[in-house]
Protein backbone atom coordinates (compact mmCIF):
# COMPACT_ATOMS: atom_id res chain seq x y z
CA UNK A 1 0.00 0.00 0.00
CA UNK A 2 1.51 3.18 -0.99
CA UNK A 3 1.95 6.05 1.25
CA UNK A 4 -0.55 9.21 1.12
CA UNK A 5 1.25 11.95 -1.15
CA UNK A 6 0.88 16.14 -0.82
CA UNK A 7 1.63 15.75 -4.74
CA UNK A 8 -0.66 14.07 -6.68
CA UNK A 9 1.28 12.48 -9.49
CA UNK A 10 -1.27 13.01 -12.14
CA UNK A 11 -0.77 16.22 -13.54
CA UNK A 12 -4.24 16.89 -14.23
CA UNK A 13 -4.83 16.10 -10.52
CA UNK A 14 -1.59 18.17 -9.86
CA UNK A 15 -2.64 21.22 -11.17
CA UNK A 16 -5.24 21.26 -8.78
CA UNK A 17 -3.71 20.55 -6.30
CA UNK A 18 -0.66 23.25 -6.57
CA UNK A 19 -3.30 26.07 -6.73
CA UNK A 20 -4.71 25.35 -4.03
CA UNK A 21 -1.90 25.41 -1.91
CA UNK A 22 0.55 28.13 -3.47
CA UNK A 23 -2.55 30.10 -3.35
CA UNK A 24 -3.55 29.78 0.02
CA UNK A 25 0.01 29.77 1.54
CA UNK A 26 0.20 33.33 -0.23
CA UNK A 27 -3.16 34.64 1.02
CA UNK A 28 -1.81 33.23 4.52
CA UNK A 29 1.75 34.32 4.10
CA UNK A 30 1.30 37.25 6.56
CA UNK A 31 -0.35 34.90 9.64
CA UNK A 32 1.55 31.99 8.98
CA UNK A 33 4.92 34.38 9.10
CA UNK A 34 6.19 32.68 5.76
CA UNK A 35 9.19 33.95 3.79
CA UNK A 36 7.60 36.76 1.19
CA UNK A 37 10.70 36.92 -0.52
CA UNK A 38 10.59 33.40 -1.71
CA UNK A 39 6.83 33.47 -2.39
CA UNK A 40 7.28 36.43 -4.82
CA UNK A 41 10.67 35.20 -6.50
CA UNK A 42 10.11 31.19 -6.36
CA UNK A 43 7.16 30.07 -5.58
CA UNK A 44 4.66 32.30 -7.20
CA UNK A 45 6.69 33.03 -10.88
CA UNK A 46 7.19 28.93 -11.06
CA UNK A 47 3.49 28.35 -10.80
CA UNK A 48 2.94 31.01 -13.30
CA UNK A 49 5.33 29.16 -15.62
CA UNK A 50 3.64 25.66 -14.85
CA UNK A 51 -0.26 27.32 -15.44
CA UNK A 52 1.30 28.63 -19.18
CA UNK A 53 2.78 25.24 -20.14
CA UNK A 54 -0.28 23.12 -18.50
CA UNK A 55 -2.51 25.08 -20.81
CA UNK A 56 -0.97 24.87 -24.07
CA UNK A 57 -0.63 21.17 -23.31
CA UNK A 58 -4.44 20.48 -22.61
CA UNK A 59 -5.30 20.94 -26.30
CA UNK A 60 -4.19 18.07 -27.76
CA UNK A 61 -4.89 20.10 -31.43
CA UNK A 62 -1.89 22.11 -30.57
CA UNK A 63 0.04 19.85 -28.69
CA UNK A 64 3.61 18.95 -30.07
CA UNK A 65 6.71 17.06 -28.44
CA UNK A 66 8.54 20.34 -28.00
CA UNK A 67 5.11 21.77 -25.47
CA UNK A 68 4.66 18.45 -23.92
CA UNK A 69 8.45 18.84 -23.00
CA UNK A 70 8.23 22.41 -21.80
CA UNK A 71 5.37 21.07 -19.30
CA UNK A 72 7.52 18.27 -17.83
CA UNK A 73 10.55 20.40 -17.27
CA UNK A 74 7.89 23.34 -16.10
CA UNK A 75 6.62 20.67 -13.63
CA UNK A 76 9.87 19.94 -12.44
CA UNK A 77 10.83 22.97 -11.62
CA UNK A 78 7.70 23.77 -9.41
CA UNK A 79 7.49 20.84 -8.12
CA UNK A 80 10.73 21.45 -6.42
CA UNK A 81 9.80 24.35 -4.84
CA UNK A 82 6.16 23.45 -3.81
CA UNK A 83 7.40 20.04 -1.98
CA UNK A 84 9.23 22.69 -0.04
CA UNK A 85 6.29 24.94 0.91
CA UNK A 86 4.58 21.62 1.67
CA UNK A 87 7.54 21.02 4.10
CA UNK A 88 7.39 24.44 5.80
CA UNK A 89 3.73 24.41 6.07
CA UNK A 90 3.67 20.75 7.54
CA UNK A 91 6.32 22.01 10.33
CA UNK A 92 5.00 25.22 11.12
CA UNK A 93 2.73 24.79 14.14
CA UNK A 94 0.63 27.59 13.06
CA UNK A 95 -0.35 26.07 10.37
CA UNK A 96 -3.01 23.75 11.83
CA UNK A 97 -4.28 20.34 10.92
CA UNK A 98 -7.59 21.43 9.57
CA UNK A 99 -5.59 23.87 7.30
CA UNK A 100 -3.09 21.44 5.93
CA UNK A 101 -6.18 18.77 5.31
CA UNK A 102 -8.26 21.50 3.45
CA UNK A 103 -5.04 22.64 0.99
CA UNK A 104 -4.81 18.51 0.45
CA UNK A 105 -1.62 18.37 2.57
CA UNK A 106 -1.20 14.84 4.18
CA UNK A 107 -0.91 15.88 7.86
CA UNK A 108 2.57 14.50 10.17
CA UNK A 109 1.70 11.26 11.88
CA UNK A 110 2.91 12.60 15.10
CA UNK A 111 2.53 15.42 17.05
CA UNK A 112 4.54 18.55 15.56
CA UNK A 113 6.86 20.81 17.24
CA UNK A 114 8.62 24.34 16.93
CA UNK A 115 11.90 23.53 14.87
CA UNK A 116 14.95 24.76 15.91
CA UNK A 117 16.17 27.26 14.18
CA UNK A 118 20.31 27.41 13.66
CA UNK A 119 22.29 29.47 15.66
CA UNK A 120 25.27 28.44 13.63
CA UNK A 121 26.82 28.91 9.86
CA UNK A 122 27.38 25.74 8.12
CA UNK A 123 30.70 24.50 7.56
CA UNK A 124 31.90 24.01 4.22
CA UNK A 125 34.58 22.61 2.03
CA UNK A 126 34.82 23.94 -1.81
CA UNK A 127 35.65 21.86 -3.85
CA UNK A 128 36.93 23.27 -7.84
CA UNK A 129 38.90 19.75 -8.95
CA UNK A 130 36.45 20.34 -12.06
CA UNK A 131 36.76 22.92 -14.91
CA UNK A 132 34.01 25.22 -15.06
CA UNK A 133 32.19 24.04 -11.69
CA UNK A 134 32.44 24.62 -8.05
CA UNK A 135 30.94 22.28 -5.79
CA UNK A 136 30.28 23.64 -2.26
CA UNK A 137 30.13 20.60 0.84
CA UNK A 138 28.22 21.67 3.29
CA UNK A 139 27.87 20.20 6.90
CA UNK A 140 27.02 20.86 10.60
CA UNK A 141 29.74 22.79 12.00
CA UNK A 142 31.84 20.62 14.40
CA UNK A 143 31.49 17.46 12.66
CA UNK A 144 33.26 17.44 9.69
CA UNK A 145 32.26 15.80 6.61
CA UNK A 146 29.00 14.51 8.41
CA UNK A 147 26.12 13.59 5.98
CA UNK A 148 22.66 15.48 6.71
CA UNK A 149 21.67 18.46 7.97
CA UNK A 150 21.40 19.50 11.70
CA UNK A 151 18.13 18.77 13.39
CA UNK A 152 14.88 20.80 12.40
CA UNK A 153 17.14 21.98 9.45
CA UNK A 154 15.36 21.51 5.65
CA UNK A 155 17.96 22.89 3.63
CA UNK A 156 20.53 25.17 3.26
CA UNK A 157 20.78 28.72 1.52
CA UNK A 158 23.60 29.52 -0.91
CA UNK A 159 23.70 32.80 -1.91
CA UNK A 160 26.67 34.19 -4.03
CA UNK A 161 28.15 36.72 -6.71
CA UNK A 162 30.49 36.78 -9.46
CA UNK A 163 32.55 40.17 -8.94
CA UNK A 164 35.78 41.47 -9.24
CA UNK A 165 35.34 43.67 -6.24
CA UNK A 166 35.06 41.45 -3.01
CA UNK A 167 31.38 42.31 -1.50
CA UNK A 168 31.30 43.37 1.94
CA UNK A 169 27.81 42.79 2.83
CA UNK A 170 25.66 39.53 2.77
CA UNK A 171 22.84 41.65 0.85
CA UNK A 172 25.34 42.40 -1.86
CA UNK A 173 25.37 38.22 -2.79
CA UNK A 174 22.45 39.13 -5.18
CA UNK A 175 22.12 35.24 -6.71
CA UNK A 176 20.78 32.63 -4.17
CA UNK A 177 19.43 29.04 -4.38
CA UNK A 178 18.55 26.46 -1.71
CA UNK A 179 20.07 22.75 -1.88
CA UNK A 180 18.58 19.92 0.81
CA UNK A 181 21.78 17.34 0.14
CA UNK A 182 25.41 18.73 -0.12
CA UNK A 183 27.41 19.02 -2.20
CA UNK A 184 25.52 21.90 -4.36
CA UNK A 185 27.35 22.82 -7.56
CA UNK A 186 27.89 26.11 -9.95
CA UNK A 187 28.27 25.63 -13.45
CA UNK A 188 29.64 28.55 -15.40
CA UNK A 189 30.70 29.22 -18.95
CA UNK A 190 34.10 28.49 -20.10
CA UNK A 191 34.49 32.65 -20.54
CA UNK A 192 34.29 32.78 -16.97
CA UNK A 193 36.78 30.82 -16.10
CA UNK A 194 39.75 32.51 -14.07
CA UNK A 195 36.95 35.14 -12.11
CA UNK A 196 36.15 34.91 -8.36
CA UNK A 197 32.96 33.71 -7.10
CA UNK A 198 31.85 34.86 -3.33
CA UNK A 199 29.71 33.18 -1.67
CA UNK A 200 27.78 32.45 1.95
CA UNK A 201 25.28 30.03 3.63
CA UNK A 202 23.45 29.61 6.21
CA UNK A 203 20.75 26.83 7.21
CA UNK A 204 16.88 26.93 7.10
CA UNK A 205 14.55 25.20 9.04
CA UNK A 206 11.38 22.86 7.95
CA UNK A 207 9.40 26.42 9.25
CA UNK A 208 11.42 28.81 7.05
CA UNK A 209 13.45 30.26 9.23
CA UNK A 210 16.80 31.17 8.65
CA UNK A 211 19.92 30.71 10.67
CA UNK A 212 22.97 32.80 10.45
CA UNK A 213 24.99 33.73 7.36
CA UNK A 214 28.51 31.83 7.17
CA UNK A 215 31.69 33.93 6.74
CA UNK A 216 32.27 35.49 2.87
CA UNK A 217 33.87 33.35 1.33
CA UNK A 218 35.74 33.06 -2.26
CA UNK A 219 36.83 30.58 -5.20
CA UNK A 220 38.61 31.53 -8.34
CA UNK A 221 36.30 29.38 -11.18
CA UNK A 222 38.92 26.58 -12.75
Amino acid sequence: MSKPSSIPRKDVDFNVRQNIIATTASTNRTVWNLDADWLDAEVLPKKADWEAAWAAYENPETRTPAITYNKQKKREAYESVLRRLVKVLQGDPRVTDEDLRAMGIVVPPTTRTPARVADEAPDMDVDTSVIGRISIHFFERGSHHKKGKPAGQHCVEIAWLLSDTPPTRWEELTRSDVDTNSPYTLIFEHDQRGKTVYFALRWENTRGQKGPWSDIMNAIIP
